[in-house]
């Protein structure tokens, strides 16, 4: 019988990673729920790999796994946000599950994803759930919403659940798409102040410079003068080394990112720039509340939910601050209290956090915290673009008036030399 390599978690929320020997995914599954164990994936393994036999000797999960090296992405974020709601509008129309994604599958455009839609669905006429043919697919279907699926199926509420995974992922991509939008002028604007400040230190000055020289025969240069032609000449003499610098820089700086403590540094410090910092953390927060509030939702329990949470909130400060929540609350601990004390998120997340565990609408508040803080996350982005736009021009303005005025400085001393 093949190999499966499984994570899981227990009735208490501790993850389990093992290999099983097994006819099948769906036995694989059927075995861990057996053992009181909550799978969250299952991908087949290499039988020679190093591993073992019996699911009853899963270990923890080490927290330094490598992640799976990828070429490129099958399907992008909308292209999946599009199929769920259309594979939840045919269920919900009363479409069998396979019939709905041969559909699907001869209306895909991208061929990479049309096939992987073609094979969830044979995986399915062989007998697998849903979550298990998604789970086959980790490249285009991640964690979360395998086991929203999988919730759905133990719910009896596929359909219902697919539409709250499509109206989470529309929501996400609402969101980036006006921080990209908001972003894309300001970059335009700096891109061309760059491109006009090294063409007039580079082509321009010089040929100043050259003028200067013949005509001042040897007489003293305004400060100001002096100071733009030095970085003329440090521009043109240098370019190549700082460049190599800056890409040395720019290597160095994500090769550490790539470490666990580095890139645990990296997103730390994310948070703590000026302006920028509070910006990113309203959008993780906003993040970290839909993925929660939608997991809640659809019948996933809390300390698995934190879990998928974690993986998917996008800031290495803000999983690990989760981990800390998810081992609080697995002590017996409530989730509002466990939020302050971890001293990332604002108070007002724990305070509508409290007020959904006392009246058991939790799931409703966390989206309710979703909807607040990506409201502010479009008001900041907003008013950030506004506030750039009028900067970068002045700054352009600034340098490009600051060249002119040093260049023409001298021609008034000329000037003065003739008369």
């Amino acid at each position: 019988m093949p190999f499966f390599t499984y994570t899981a978690v227990d009735a208490r929320g501790r993850e389990k990673c093992g290999k099983l020997e097994a006819a099948d995914s769906r036995h694989v599954a059927g075995l861990l729920r057996d053992q009181g164990l909550f799978p969250t994936s299952v991908a087949a393994a290499d039988p020679a790999a190093p591993g073992i036999r019996e699911w009853s000797a899963a270990s923890p999960c080490t927290s330094g796994r490598r992640p799976r090296f990828r070429f490129g992405r099958v399907a992008d974020a909308k292209e999946l946000a599009v199929f769920t709601r259309q594979l939840a509008t045919l269920l919900r129309a009363g479409l069998p599950l396979v019939r709905g994604l041969s559909v699907l599958a001869r209306q895909q455009r991208n061929a990479a994803f049309r096939d992987v839609i073609a094979s969830v669905a044979e995986a399915i006429k062989s007998g697998a759930t849903l979550s298990e043919a998604m789970g086959r697919h980790p490249r285009v279907f991640a964690p979360l919403d395998v086991n929203l699926v999988k919730a759905g199926e133990a719910g009896g509420a596929l359909a219902a659940v697919l539409y709250r995974v499509a109206r989470f992922k529309e929501k996400t991509l609402q969101l980036n798409g006006r921080i990209v939008a908001a972003m894309v002028y300001p970059a335009i604007v700096l891109a061309v102040a760059l491109l006009i400040l090294s063409g007039l230190l580079v082509f321009v000055v010089p040929k100043f410079a050259q003028i200067f020289a013949d005509l001042l025969k040897g007489a003293p240069l305004p400060p100001l003068t002096r100071f733009v032609l030095s970085a003329s000449d440090a521009v043109r003499h240098h370019v190549v080394i700082a460049a190599g610098l800056a890409v040395a820089t720019g290597l160095a700086w994500r090769a550490i990112g790539r470490t666990a403590r580095g890139a645990l540094v990296h997103d730390a410090l994310k948070l703590r720039l000026p302006v920028l910092g509070e910006l990113m953390l309203k959008a993780v927060v906003a993040r970290f509340a839909r993925t929660l509030g939608t997991l809640l939702a659809s019948g996933v329990p809390i300390l698995p939910a934190l879990l998928i949470t974690r993986e998917a909130c996008g800031n290495r400060r803000v999983a690990r601050a989760l981990t800390a929540v998810h081992d609080r609350v697995m002590a017996g601990a409530a989730v509002a209290p466990t939020l302050e004390a971890a001293a990332v998120f604002p108070p007002m997340v724990s305070g509508l956090v409290e007020v959904g565990e006392h009246t058991g609408q939790l799931p409703e508040m966390l989206n309710k915290v979703a909807d607040i803080y990506e409201e502010e996350v479009d008001a900041a982005v907003a008013g950030l673009g506004s506030l750039l736009e009028p900067v970068l021009i002045l700054f352009l303005a600034l340098v490009v008036g600051t060249i002119v005025i040093a260049l023409f400085l001298p021609i008034v001393r000329i000037v003065q030399l003739l008369t």
